[in-house]
């Protein structure tokens, strides 16, 4: 696993290419702080992207039931395995930390015909 942290300029382009290679997985969205401790925003539902708009300077994560939106963002950390993507730590202007966890989907087998 290889963790690093994005420039701001690699924002934009990130999020647009790693959207693609969300679909399919789920995510678990976490918020910690010291104001608030851990509150989980999202837990394991399907992802549909990560988007960064720099007009607005906003991160948005779109999840099944959820729309996650990340303002003023400071800093960028993604943690990269061999199977791509895991997850996504983002401290925004309050230096709270949203971090985005994914995986796959539990695979089960097709039911038996009876």
């Amino acid at each position: 696993m290889r963790s690093r942290k994005l420039e701001r300029s690699e924002w934009k382009p990130y999020s647009d290419r790693v959207s693609k290679a969300l679909v399919g997985k789920r995510a678990e969205v976490e918020v910690v702080s010291l104001d608030l401790g851990r509150q989980v925003q999202a837990e394991w539902s399907p992802i549909y992207g990560l988007t960064f708009d720099p007009k607005d300077n906003l991160f948005e994560i779109a999840l099944e039931g959820l729309d996650h939106l990340i303002r003023a963002p400071q800093e960028v950390h993604v943690l990269e395995g061999p199977e791509g993507l895991e997850s996504v730590e983002i401290v925004d202007a309050d230096g709270r930390r949203q971090i985005v966890r994914l995986k796959e989907p539990l695979a089960l087998p097709p039911p038996e015909k009876a």
